[in-house]
């Protein structure tokens, strides 16, 4: 099984990406900052005056038929809002106009090959671009980049469509309000005069020796520049500062963090003149420049075209198309399918071979237009109405040689290098992010998946954390490289979009857990789930009919296996009309709902986003009439796709009011055979279309707005999957229980909405062991509600390699078993008895931990700090563990190590230092003595029956280990505390409480925190210290909240009496213990407190 690479482009197969990639357009952009533009704006009035400004946004809005919901928090002016009415966040600190000084620009390039008998005033002009520069109080730059707006001009009239709305988490995004301006350029002095700004008194000699001391840092040849070409602002408050140095030409961009006087930048963009920006030009600028360009893109790619035509026509040999499969091949009338192509992979013209970046710079002469104003890719015909629209820009991350980010990919989690000098790199194709349905995905490919999220984070021990987010939902290819520079290594990152604007944020760190703050104020925390969603699903496509479900849930309930949901595919729908229940199979949906929920098992049935163009269908015929679908390119007409209904069409969710009409559908009125107990899955939502360009929709497809389909792809997945959790949040009275709701396509954001997986993955060894991996990558992107398929969905897996799955899967975020029909049934008792035992023991050890992962997952909302963890976001310190993405951390506490070949017995574990570790199953301390450095590298046993996890010295975590059915029937159950002391005999850890289903937590600060503490240094065994929200039903459930029992490991010696102090009380009271002195374990049982209370145990001498 393989993926068929005939569906999906390359580089070289993408007119933008091969235009731009190695700086093969580099001559034709050269930006200039104009002095004289530069204006510095009085942020802290636009603060004052957020509220009115935000209303004249909504007036401006409505005007320009733009259907916000969130127009709160700051804005520009009215003015501004006029120009561009879709930014969003802080105001701009600081503006400017970039010149293109380019001898020939893209625009002249343009006009010299297509301009014969056209108004070359419409394809040859000045490029100009509008800069702006917008500063956070965490220390977040944006750098934002877009046309100049010019009224006579038909094609830049409007600004270009962003979504700031749809992403940004804006009520969060505080400005600083203080800012230093520096320069000692003479045009941007006077404009620093004119606004006011004394730059402190600085004389003009502290202002030069500022500015030369950061050139120096940035490695800048200061012979090509004189101090007089930079410009720094200075911002943050007494802890932390930060500078950011503006280079006027050849435009560039250095942030430091000013605590720092010595050392590189942590981030530079542009310093390798890559910066480009297609304005946009009129295509159609006369009838003769239409014929002109027709006929040039014929003369250019007749033999191509020629070809596919062939192609095309021989390609179904006849037979009659009634269908399409995920795949995209073609079902014919007779019932056979389209065989796949099977292709010889050539070298193409610019792959890079191996010559270097820059000798091909200057051997290639002529530039790149080939595809400029249509592309044709198969059958497909792309019109390009605005022609060549791309915008890039390279980061370099100096001192760097680990850059994390870009899912989703079935690679490592460190990205790998794609470009470089000399041709030393690990792909030869750059990573893409454009969602797509690719099916039977390869591993070890840089090749679009479901998902994708372009934020970039580089971590290192010289300048620790830093990233960027590249705000940009198109089409985007990434070039990874890495350079080295005086003993040192540098990483470049070079991003080449199809259209948007350059939106660059900066992230500065300095550390994990800051950079992660940082991001999750840029867009959004993570919504803490529904405690049953963090507990075992079991899916399948397809189980048969309602005595199916009933036969798999009575087997769970004899074996005692722990189970919380149960999944519906396709097949339960009236012919894949969701909303619907095939009432042959499923005819009594909510009686079957409620004996599941009578045990607290939970049902969840899948819904697309692709709808049956059935005119019986009353979904169809709403949102027919309503006119809520995605048009084809002329806007009029509903756009017309394949998917598993057949016939299909796509709801526009970019616009509110669709958003809207999605979530009503989800009321019990409407969604027939619906309970409180049903969730959802969003399946297809890329979106897949399967016979679409790439299994997916054409590029020239109008939204609502008339905004093209290329502008928004990426978004897709996202909207959808929020619109279906605000429906399952608005059908309960009060809008007041947690949604939960899985989705296979993401953007940033996401994390909002519910949880994600990796899609259709194989039931091979090979899957699981990329499986860490690809989790580790969404969740260095702060998307930590992630899983992939137990067993593997397409294929059978065997007795062996679904236990180690089974031990993965139960210490990763999500936790599901799913498979393809076609494959073997792989319900836990399908293996044998022996194998059922080891499955259920894995499953219960997930079960016992759910209060640690619900805590974890509350921590995760608050801090932004992903659940799942890489090494070094715990030690970012230790650079040897940079690397390593086949061990991990679930919060700070648990590490862990699954076993992914087949026949293991031993595995190799990197046990970071100076912490010290103890195996959860024996309780028993790691033995690390004599072995100084950062970290020691041990073996240790980890047959069949166990998966190597480790808790750290110095946590407290804690477990409930009652068995029960589902996570519902444990709400009441009593806590085990198990401490790990550390070498100075420490530790502590946390426990978050809240009723784990409503949103009460939020709304009524409705919680508890038990802060649990131990300190054998001053006698204290453990100590409880509590903090309740401020009307609290916990307060009347503290019987519900006890403790049973506490284990404490590393106990050195055994006590000889421990005594119990309650707040309010001055009683103590003799609590009983256990203590063995070969385990150096102490158990403490029954001590009779509640995790609502604050109490203290001690030592007695």
């Amino acid at each position: 099984m393989a993926v068929d690479r005939t569906k999906f482009r390359t580089c070289q197969q993408t007119s933008f990406c091969r235009r731009h990639r190695h700086g093969k357009s580099k001559r034709l952009y050269d930006y200039k900052l104009v002095g004289e533009s530069v204006q510095l704006h009085n942020v802290k009035d636009a603060v004052e005056n957020a509220a009115a400004s935000a209303a004249a946004a909504a007036v401006v809005s409505e005007k320009r038929g733009l259907l916000s919901k969130f127009l709160g928090g700051y804005s520009t002016s009215e003015t501004e809002q006029l120009e561009d009415p879709f930014v969003r966040g802080p105001p701009a600190i600081f503006t400017a106009k970039l010149a293109n000084v380019a001898p020939l620009t893209s625009t002249k390039l343009t006009a010299q090959t297509y301009g014969s008998g056209c108004d070359l005033s419409k394809m040859n002009f000045e490029e100009e671009l509008q800069l702006s520069v917008h500063l956070h109080e965490d220390g977040v730059a944006r750098i934002r980049i877009k046309e100049v707006m010019e009224e006579d001009s038909s094609v830049r009239s409007t600004p270009r469509w962003t979504s700031d709305e749809l992403v940004l988490n804006e009520k969060e995004m505080v400005a600083v309000e203080e800012v230093q301006v520096i320069s000692t350029n003479p045009a941007v002095q006077g404009k620093i005069h004119e606004s006011e700004r004394n730059n402190d008194n600085m004389s003009d000699y502290e202002m030069k020796s500022t500015v030369s001391s950061l050139v120096k840092r940035a490695n800048i040849d200061s012979s090509m520049n004189n101090d007089d070409n930079f410009i720094v602002l200075t911002y943050g408050g007494d802890e932390e500062q930060w500078k950011l140095m503006i280079q006027i030409q050849p435009f560039a961009v250095y942030m430091f963090r000013g605590s720092e006087d010595n050392g590189p930048p942590i981030i530079a963009a542009g310093t390798n003149g890559l910066t480009h920006f297609e304005v946009r030009r009129s295509k159609e600028c006369s009838t003769t420049t239409t014929s002109t360009v027709k006929n040039h893109i014929e003369d250019t790619t007749a033999n191509d075209i020629a070809a596919d035509t062939e192609e095309d026509v021989d390609r179904h040999g006849g037979k009659e198309v009634v269908g399409y499969w995920e795949d995209g091949l073609a079902i014919y009338a007779d019932g056979s399918r389209e065989e796949r192509k099977e292709i010889v992979e050539e070298e193409e013209e610019y792959v890079d071979k191996g010559e270097g970046r820059e000798q091909r710079r200057l051997e290639e002469e002529e530039f790149d237009t080939k595809d400029m104003w249509e592309e044709k890719f198969g059958e497909h015909l792309d019109s390009k109405p605005y022609g060549p629209m791309s915008v890039g820009m390279e980061l370099t991350f100096p001192s760097s040689s680990h850059l994390f980010g870009l899912p989703e990919h079935a690679s490592s989690t460190q990205l790998k290098t794609t470009a470089g000098m000399d041709g030393h790199h690990y792909y030869k194709e750059p990573y893409r992010l454009y969602n797509l349905d690719v099916f039977e995905y390869e591993l070890d490919e840089t090749m679009a998946l479901y998902g994708h999220i372009p934020l970039v984070v580089s971590q290192s021990v010289k300048t620790g954390t830093a990233g960027a987010f590249w705000f940009n939902p198109t089409e985007t290819f990434v070039d990874i490289e890495e350079t080295p520079r005086s003993g040192d290594i540098d990483s470049r990152t070079h991003f080449m979009s199809e259209s948007g604007v350059v939106d660059l944020f900066l992230l500065p760190g300095p550390d994990p857990a800051a950079l992660y703050g940082q991001y999750a104020r840029l867009t959004g925390r993570m919504q803490l789930p529904p405690i049953f969603s963090l507990g075992y699903h079991q899916c399948r496509w397809n189980y048969r009919d309602e005595a199916d479900v009933y036969f798999v849930n009575s087997k769970f309930e004899e074996l005692d296996y722990p189970y919380d949901v149960l999944w519906l595919d396709i097949e339960h729908t009236d012919g894949k009309r969701y909303f619907t229940w095939d009432d042959k199979t499923f005819p009594n949906p909510i009686e079957m709902q409620n004996k599941l929920g009578s045990t607290g098992r939970r049902m969840v049935t899948i819904i697309d986003p692709h709808i049956k163009r059935d005119n019986q269908y009353y979904i169809h015929k709403e949102a027919t009439a309503r006119g809520l679908y995605v048009k084809d390119k002329s806007g009029n007409k509903d756009y017309d796709g394949w998917c598993w209904p057949g016939s299909s069409s796509y709801l526009d969710f970019t616009v509110e009011k669709v958003r809207s009409w999605w979530a009503e559908q989800f009321n019990y009125d409407k969604y027939k055979g619906s309970t409180p107990t049903l969730f959802t899955w969003n399946d297809m939502n890329e979106p897949s279309v399967f016979n679409g360009p790439e299994v997916s929709m054409q590029k020239d497809l109008l939204n609502l707005n008339s905004v093209e389909h290329r502008e928004w792809h990426n978004l897709y997945g996202m909207l959808f999957q929020r619109s279906t959790a605000e429906g399952l949040t608005l059908r309960n009275e009060g809008a007041n229980v947690r949604p939960f709701v899985l989705s296979r396509s993401f953007f940033a954001g996401s994390q909002r909405y519910g949880a994600i997986w990796t899609g259709d993955n194989l039931a091979e060894w090979s899957h699981l062991q990329i499986a860490s991996p690809m989790l580790l990558g969404l969740n260095v992107a702060a998307l930590s509600f992630v899983g992939a398929d137990v067993g593997g969905f397409f294929g059978n897996c065997d007795a062996e390699l679904m236990t180690r799955w089974m031990q993965a899967a139960a210490y990763q975020p999500f936790f599901r078993g799913h498979a393809h029909h076609d494959s073997k049934r792989r319900e836990p008792w399908m293996f044998g008895d022996e194998t059922m035992v080891r499955l259920r023991h894995a499953a219960m050890a997930r079960y016992a931990l759910l209060p640690f992962w619900y805590t974890v997952f509350w921590q995760s909302g608050v801090s932004g700090m992903p659940v799942m963890r890489t090494m070094w976001m715990q030690y970012p310190d230790i650079p040897e563990l940079y690397s390593v993405d086949d061990q991990y951390l679930i919060g700070s506490d648990l590490l862990v190590k699954p076993v992914t070949s087949a026949g293991a017995t031993t595995s190799q574990i990197l046990f970071p230092q100076p912490d010290c570790w103890f195996d959860v199953d024996t309780m028993q301390r790691v033995d690390l003595a004599g072995s100084p450095g950062s970290y020691v590298a041990k073996t240790v046993e980890s047959g069949i029956d166990k998966i190597p996890v480790y808790q750290r010295g110095g946590s407290i975590i804690p477990r409930k280990l009652r068995l029960r059915r589902s996570s519902y029937l444990m709400i009441n159950d009593p806590y085990t505390i198990y401490i790990a002391l550390n070498s100075d005999l420490k530790a502590e850890g946390t426990l978050y409480m809240d009723d784990e289903t409503t949103f009460d937590h939020e709304k009524r600060d409705d919680y508890g925190i038990a802060t649990l503490s131990s300190d054998l240094t001053s006698s204290i065994i453990i100590q409880n210290t509590v903090k309740l929200g401020d009307i609290s039903a916990l307060q009347g459930s503290k019987d519900g909240r006890m403790i049973e029992r506490i284990v404490v490991m590393g106990m050195r010696s055994e006590p000889k009496k421990i005594m119990l102090t309650t707040l309010g009380s001055t009683e103590e009271v003799t609590i009983e213990f256990q203590y063995d002195d070969e385990s150096k374990i102490l158990v403490i049982r029954r001590p009779d407190v509640s995790a609502l209370n604050q109490w203290t145990m001690r030592l007695s001498p």
